[in-house]
């Protein structure tokens, strides 16, 4: 069933505040390849609070995860997350269209510090494939 065009706008409520540390920045680097002496999470860090967003969002709506294929994935920082930071994510749907039986969804998250401002902001295209693919 495809996914309904009402969500076109939709805001979802933010995600539980998530305290950025030094030892869960290393994590993230260490599952990523990588390693971690210190100072800004890398590029790549807030798809934690993201993926935290897009869950909440497919379960809100009552997608299945098994069927959405990740498409891209882009970030736009206002400044780097620290340690420190207590960051939330919220998401809204911006895009939603059908191809070949599939829903392509567009989205975007805003990740805001304990102040409400603005850390940085992501967008992702998901496909949530048909009953039939």
């Amino acid at each position: 069933m495809p996914v309904d065009q009402s969500l076109v706008g939709k805001t979802f409520p933010p995600s539980r505040p998530y305290a950025v540390s030094e030892d869960n920045i290393r994590e993230f680097v260490a599952a990523t390849g990588g390693t971690y002496a210190g100072g800004p999470a890398p590029a790549t860090f807030p798809i934690v609070l993201a993926f935290d967003a897009m869950n909440a969002f497919l379960e809100a709506e009552a997608i299945d995860l098994f069927r959405i294929v990740h498409g891209a994935q882009d970030f736009a920082y206002e400044r780097p997350v620290v340690p420190g930071d207590v960051l939330t994510a919220t998401l809204t749907v911006a895009t939603l269209r059908q191809i070949a039986g599939n829903d392509i969804i567009g989205t975007t998250s805003a990740i805001t510090d304990e102040s409400g401002a603005l850390v940085c902001s992501t967008s992702a295209t998901l496909v949530h494939r048909g009953a039939e693919a």
